[in-house]
């Protein structure tokens, strides 16, 4: 939309249902939110490992 309130008059993208100016071209968030990763110390892999290591120690005890 305009600020009049009118639907834009650029084309839409090949394949896409909005301008390149709104959207079109963008194609969304990278998979995984890779953006927020840090250091991975409560990714699954990780507590995975940490309840087989507990799990571990309990047995052996």
């Amino acid at each position: 939309m305009t600020r009049k309130g009118t639907e834009c008059q650029s084309p839409a993208v090949k394949g896409k249902k909005r301008c390149r100016m709104h959207g079109g071209t963008n194609p969304g968030a990278p998979k995984g939110n890779r953006n927020a990763w840090k250091h991975g110390a409560y990714s699954a892999d990780t507590l995975v490992a940490v309840k087989l290591t507990k799990a571990m120690a309990r047995f052996v005890n």
